[in-house]
């Protein structure tokens, strides 16, 4: 029996577009950016900005070496950021449902500094109130915890942290490399893939 559900942010209750990130590199004259940054793979950078091993400072110092533009810190956040499109207020609003339903929720996001305070924001702005302390028991953010998925010993920190019973916890998230790490240490898993919402699996009985 499912007891526990932890969930990702980013397609999942957040609507996100990693292929953006690319065409606003482009508007700002950098170019052939497709090796930097995808959902499957990424380079050293991103993963040690998600992991908060470096400011915000260094992020943006290394990001105009290797494009080789002095972009001012807003226009690199504004690229950076252009990849989260909008907040998915229906699953959202499931989430008051599935807190009653499950003995105890968390979410799990791979994000960082920069993009952690703009989807605060967005959130806000949208709902009117604090998604993460209301509707969920804790939150768990790569760059503060300083572990990331799909590494083994991310979700070990979850789960220890939260202390749930693995095999009573199912782990929900659109990145097939992701729900592969949650299925090594044994937690259940759901891939959310081909576009589908926590709403769509919800009224299907998957949850």
């Amino acid at each position: 029996m499912v007891r526990n559900l932890i969930l990702d942010m980013g397609g999942v209750i957040l609507e996100v577009d990693y292929r953006q990130i690319f065409k606003s590199f482009t508007e700002f004259g950098c170019n052939d950016m497709q090796s930097f940054f995808t959902q499957q793979t990424q380079i050293p950078l991103v993963d040690d900005f998600e992991k908060g091993l470096i400011t915000p400072a260094q992020f943006r110092k290394e990001i105009r070496n290797i494009i080789k533009k002095d972009l001012s810190d807003k226009d690199i956040d504004t690229i950076w950021n252009s990849m989260v499109l909008k907040v998915r207020k229906d699953d959202v609003e499931l989430l008051k449902i599935l807190k009653s339903k499950y003995e105890r929720l968390y979410l799990f996001s791979n994000t960082n500094e920069i993009h952690l305070e703009y989807v605060k924001e967005m959130f806000y702005k949208a709902l009117g109130y604090d998604v993460f302390s209301s509707l969920f028991d804790k939150v768990y953010f790569s760059n503060e915890i300083k572990r990331r998925k799909p590494d083994s010993e991310s979700f070990e920190y979850v789960i220890n942290n939260a202390n749930v019973n693995k095999e009573e916890t199912m782990f929900i998230d659109d990145t097939e490399q992701n729900i592969l790490g949650a299925e090594k240490v044994g937690l259940k898993t759901y891939l959310l893939n081909n576009h589908q919402t926590l709403c769509e699996i919800y009224n299907k009985g998957i949850i």
